[in-house]
């Protein structure tokens, strides 16, 4: 269901502590630790958790990221979501930033948070 969860924290460092500490029993490590953060996930899992640095003026927001069989799904989610009554954050196509095949759209839902559907596979 969910490809990644990102959550913003203000105290980068306590949280960054906090999770990697009381997630280690369950199996999860650090994957990436980078300037905007650190995510977490088992070293089986396609799933994970960013924690992100925000600024202390700014509200923490949350990131919601689903898991798309194919970019056909990535598209039909965007357009549902919009029909839905969610704002355009990112039309369905490639973010190379990310790696080649990284496929996804963005929506920001009712109370703001920011949505994503993504693919990871090749285009079929």
């Amino acid at each position: 269901m969910f490809d990644h969860v990102v959550i913003g924290v203000r105290d980068f460092a306590a949280s960054r502590s906090f999770f990697i500490q009381a997630l280690e029993p369950l199996g999860v490590t650090v994957a990436h630790d980078g300037p905007l953060g650190v995510e977490l996930c088992r070293p089986d899992s396609l799933s994970s958790l960013c924690i992100r640095r925000e600024p202390e003026e700014s509200p923490a927001h949350l990131h919601l990221a689903f898991t798309a069989d194919n970019r056909q799904q990535v598209e039909a989610f965007y357009r549902a979501a919009l029909a839905a009554g969610a704002m355009d954050n990112g039309a369905p196509g490639l973010r190379a930033q990310y790696h080649e095949n990284y496929y996804a759209a963005f929506v920001i839902g009712p109370d703001g948070h920011n949505i994503e559907a993504v693919c990871h596979e090749a285009e079929a």
